[in-house]
């Protein structure tokens, strides 16, 4: 982002009404390979690839807030390797990887990865640190540090349907397993931040917990995210979660987020009166079904309807409810910024 957008966002967070209404879209390698026509693994694996898509981004699109911003990622991958786990890279579609923990007993053994040294986390780091010149050239900064949620990486590591099951069965395990992905996550952030002094805030990427009902929500969940957001003193907290994220809106105060990415498939005005007034909503287009194959006409409709739906339009960011997808292009992206003027001009 450039010192000019990162100041728009920061008063959007502050509560200040913007016209036109903000427009800003959470984006990742798939957006960014289909942006550029390329193959994912070509996006995931080419450094020059990677920063001419981002420079095209913003340079194409300056009012559009591009989150979180010359994101180097590697997908769901990102993160479980740093503790072992075995990489799968498709020719076609997302890598993913295999679980580590074979049994819950496992999980006492479990040690503490270096976040300065394991798995793709070094690579990430140099990617960007061999791209600062050219990003600070094109007038932007990088800004937040991200990351995969502690829930995200230890479903991984353990597997989906056990990492589940073993909250109530093996709660104990489960409780110590949370405690070492929480314990990487606050360590991998703060040595984005230590290496990146420009970055002012965090990211943090928790679908899992949107698969668990209020106690277990409460119990497993609430602890390790307060903490995290608590780790840096940083202006921006963001979170994306979007599963079914009603519990979760419920406790965005307590866990101290201020910027919060839903599901399409919640209202916005429900999410409004959930989360209260003080946090952010970045929401809540449907990705697939208006973003990518409806019409531009289907994009300006829904919007007008979400706009419609709140009263106050401060502390929102029109986007998709969700990750953007890959075949939303230039037309649709211009449809989005039109639509919110319209809107906002009401």
């Amino acid at each position: 982002m450039t010192d000019e957008q990162w100041t728009r966002l920061l008063r959007i967070l502050d509560g200040e009404r913007l016209d036109p209404l903000p427009v800003g879209f959470l984006v990742d390698g798939p957006w960014f390979a289909g942006l550029r026509q390329v193959r994912l693994i070509d996006y995931l694996t080419d450094s020059r690839i990677w920063l001419d898509a981002n420079l095209d981004a913003v340079g194409r699109f300056p009012e559009v807030l591009w989150l979180p911003g010359f994101w180097a990622e590697f997908g769901m991958i990102s993160n479980p390797p740093s503790f072992g786990a075995k990489c799968i890279w498709p020719e076609h579609g997302f890598p993913t990887c295999e679980p580590v923990l074979g049994d819950y007993a496992h999980i006492a053994d479990l040690a503490a990865p270096d976040v300065r040294t394991d798995g793709l986390l070094p690579l990430i780091i140099a990617r960007v640190q061999q791209h600062v010149p050219a990003i600070e050239a094109a007038g932007h900064r990088i800004r937040f540090a991200a990351s995969h949620g502690p829930l995200t990486i230890g479903s991984y590591l353990l597997g989906h349907t056990s990492f589940f099951l073993g909250m109530r069965t093996e709660s104990a395990a489960i409780h110590r397993l949370l405690e070492i992905t929480t314990q990487f996550v606050i360590d991998w952030l703060r040595l984005q931040k230590e290496r990146f002094p420009s970055i002012d805030g965090i990211l943090v990427l928790e679908d899992m917990m949107g698969f668990v009902g209020v106690q277990d929500f409460r119990e497993f969940a609430l602890p390790s995210m307060t903490r995290i957001f608590a780790s840096l003193d940083v202006s921006v907290r963001f979170l994306h979660n979007d599963a079914a994220g009603l519990i979760t809106a419920q406790h965005l105060n307590e866990m101290g987020v201020n910027l919060f990415n839903f599901s399409f498939e919640h209202p916005i005005a429900e999410i409004r009166r959930l989360a209260g007034d003080g946090v952010t909503l970045l929401g809540n287009i449907p990705p697939r079904d208006v973003l990518e194959l409806g019409s531009e006409q289907d994009v300006r409709e829904h919007i007008a309807r979400m706009i419609g739906q709140l009263a106050d339009h401060r502390r929102l960011i029109v986007s998709g409810g969700g990750f953007t997808p890959p075949q939303f292009g230039e037309s649709k992206i211009q449809a989005v910024c039109a639509a919110a003027a319209r809107a906002a001009s009401r």
